[in-house]
């Protein structure tokens, strides 16, 4: 495979979820990153999408980070063709924190904060998911599966249902501790 383009990152914390459990698509998307490699540059990043009233437009959607360019690669570079590529760029504050077992996100973009607590993580295992369906890139890296999810917004829990997959091929809310996408 030739690559084109590639991003890298380390610490990163996703989850993709739903809020009810009749909802045919995941209304929560946060994928949030420490620190996200780039070849225009590093900064911490990711991407939410979260629709709490699915026949509404989203509260928060878009490519985060601290570095609005960065924010704005990702969209027509690593998520060319993929019902993302048109997501907003967007400025944001980004925290993680991993230790003892867990790992958290705070979010805070658009006025909103989102905040991801990931526990009783299983042991981590090297991924290799070829470019192709669902995701137009290739992925490697270390994902360790959450068996307990916590989500708020704004300082209220809100309870999500996790599927056994997310939007990227593999568990839905896992602590990648680092990984790479080429295309």
């Amino acid at each position: 495979m030739k690559i084109r383009t590639w991003m890298s990152w380390e610490g990163g914390v996703d989850l993709v979820a739903a809020t009810r459990p009749d909802l045919a698509m995941p209304n929560v998307v946060v994928h949030l990153a420490r620190m996200v490699h780039t070849p225009i540059g590093s900064a911490p990043a990711g991407l939410v999408l979260y629709q709490p009233d699915p026949s509404a437009m989203p509260l928060a959607i878009g490519f985060v980070s601290t570095d609005q360019k960065l924010a704005a690669w990702f969209g027509p570079n690593i998520f060319a063709g993929t019902p993302f590529e048109a997501a907003p760029a967007l400025a944001a504050k980004i925290h993680i924190d991993v230790a003892d077992g867990r790992a958290s996100s705070r979010l805070e973009v658009m006025g909103h904060v989102f905040e991801t607590v990931l526990s009783q993580l299983a042991p981590g295992e090297l991924i290799h998911r070829p470019a192709g369906a669902p995701m137009p890139f290739a992925q490697q890296g270390l994902e360790a599966s959450a068996g307990k999810v916590e989500f708020q917004v704004d300082g209220k829990p809100v309870a999500v249902i996790v599927p056994k997959m997310g939007i990227g091929g593999g568990a839905a809310a896992v602590f990648s501790a680092c990984g790479v996408y080429a295309r």
